[in-house]
């Protein structure tokens, strides 16, 4: 059947024709899917997919056989035209992202404004979602949290919005690719200090893990293997009500350091600046000038 013909079923479980669903599906694990999302998947017209030869072999895993349509970001704006119309002739699409729940970091933001702009019903079909689940299990408080998704690549934009988040009270989550994940965690800790964190990876997969520790212990257990894999969620702890330490203070805590320590100026400055919560950077250069100081 050409892409451009519509098609009509009649109203099943409830849900009208001409509607566009928004499916979460399994973040790995293909029993993480609900009765409901099963269904809806079944008796779809089409089903928007950000990648085809995925969804199709987790359909065919659940025996399902349904027409398939690419929409990811490389095409998304061309192809939410059509979508929309066969929405309005009747169709009954799914939107499906690779994992976890659409628009979460994913492809269909331009969808459903225009399915929502065109008068076209649009319902939720709740499942997986990577952050979610990652915060559930993070063991940082759950009460308030900032999702951010993908840093920008810029190395200068990047810091930038890790300054403005920095301030937040809240728990921060971050997603990230195998490949960057040790530069993300070598400028959080820069950043916003060496605060709790939690790295999940390959989440609900044979080689699931979760790193729980400060964000210097992770980073340094991370640094240890010959390779990554798998996308990461990051957790990161938001800022406390802690009172910052005085220069004075600190001055003081370091020279007792290391005239008591024999390790080196580098490890003295890192053990204090995870003990105050401070910058690792900050606190080497003001081990150097009290090394310095007669």
């Amino acid at each position: 059947m050409p892409l451009s013909s519509p098609t009509h079923k009649s109203t099943k479980g409830g849900e009208p024709a001409g509607t566009l669903f928004v499916a979460a599906t399994p973040l790995g694990n293909r029993e993480d899917i609900t009765l409901r999302a099963l269904r809806i998947l079944r008796e779809a017209d089409w089903i928007a997919a950000e990648d085809t030869r995925h969804t199709r072999r987790f359909l065919k895993h659940h025996h399902i056989s349904g027409r398939l349509i690419a929409y990811h970001e490389h095409n998304e704006a061309r192809r939410t035209p059509g979508l929309v119309e066969k929405l309005k002739n009747g169709a009954r699409i799914v939107l499906v992202s690779k994992a976890g729940t659409p628009l979460v970091s994913d492809p269909g933001f331009f969808l459903i404004r225009a399915a929502l702009e065109a008068g076209v019903p649009v319902v939720p079909v709740p499942g997986p979602c990577a952050a979610v689940c990652a915060l559930s299990v993070s063991g940082l408080p759950t009460d308030a949290f900032v999702f951010t998704g993908f840093l920008p690549k810029k190395r200068g934009e990047r810091l930038n919005r890790m300054k403005a988040l920095s301030r937040l009270r809240q728990t921060v989550i971050f997603y990230e690719s195998p490949n960057r994940i040790l530069a993300l965690l070598r400028d959080l800790e820069a950043v916003m200090g060496n605060r709790d964190a939690a790295v999940c990876r390959e989440m609900t997969k044979r080689h699931e893990e979760i790193l729980r520790g400060a964000l210097s212990q992770v980073r340094k257990e991370l640094e240890k293997r010959p390779a990554i894999k798998g996308e990461c969620t990051v957790l990161v702890a938001g800022k406390t009500d802690a009172s910052p330490v005085s220069k004075a203070t600190l001055r003081a805590r370091l020279k007792e350091a290391l005239k008591a320590e024999g390790a080196s100026l580098s490890e003295v400055a890192k053990r204090v600046a995870h003990e105050y919560r401070l910058s690792r950077r900050t606190v080497y250069q003001e081990a150097l000038q009290v090394k310095d100081d007669p």
